[in-house]
């Protein structure tokens, strides 16, 4: 999965958040319906624009944004 080729990052769309295929769904969006317990296929029911890939999609590019997190300790 190229989350790359299906997750834009657009500064004048949605405060620059990452979106998908340049729609105002953001990969938050489709985690937080995801989170609260939608399935795959409610989320493509209730946002047929959306495909499976684009969901697999979000879930890659959080993956990653999670494998690049650092826990910074003060001083």
């Amino acid at each position: 999965m190229k989350a790359h080729s299906i997750i834009t990052l657009e500064p004048g769309k949605r405060g620059g958040k990452p979106c998908i295929r340049g729609m105002r769904i953001t990969v938050y969006d489709v985690l937080s319906y995801l989170a609260s317990g939608m399935s795959v296929n409610q989320i493509i029911a209730e946002f047929p624009e959306l495909t499976a890939d684009d969901i697999k999609a979000c879930l890659s590019y959080a993956a990653d944004s999670e494998k690049h997190t650092r826990l910074l300790q003060s001083a």
